[in-house]
């Protein structure tokens, strides 16, 4: 039986350090090799004000608009490995080993964090714009 992946890796090339002034980035995933893969786009779209959406493993209040985004996620998750959205943002999870205590309680993922984000200011998710 082949070893498990022990870690995921992100790499990014800024200009000028990539041709023609192109923002690079890649990952590969650390997920199981016999775990479906999906890569998906979702269109951008207007939601009801008040309307809620189910993440993983929690429900959180839906934006009223959504950019249109492609990711590459696991099959069975509402998050993603990575993904880009029509805004020029570009994201990637990477695992995080601590020595803080997991809190009691379901919560976003990471995961779910690379499907939410809009910006590249926003905390605690480290990103690239092209």
């Amino acid at each position: 039986m082949a070893e498990p992946p022990l870690s995921c890796d992100c790499f990014v090339s800024l200009p000028p350090g990539s041709r023609d002034d192109h923002v690079i980035f890649g990952k590969n995933s650390d997920r199981p090799r016999d775990e479906v893969q999906e890569v998906v786009f979702y269109p951008a779209a207007a939601h009801p004000p008040g309307s809620s959406v189910e993440c993983t493993y929690i429900q959180i209040p839906q934006a009223e608009h959504t950019h249109a985004v492609v990711l590459s996620r696991p099959a069975w998750l509402w998050g993603a490995e990575m993904g880009a959205n029509d805004q020029g943002v570009c994201v990637g999870n990477e695992a995080v080993w601590t020595r803080e205590p997991v809190s009691d309680g379901e919560a976003l993922l990471g995961m779910d964090l690379v499907r939410k984000e809009k910006t590249c200011s926003w905390p605690p998710v480290m990103c690239f714009k092209f």
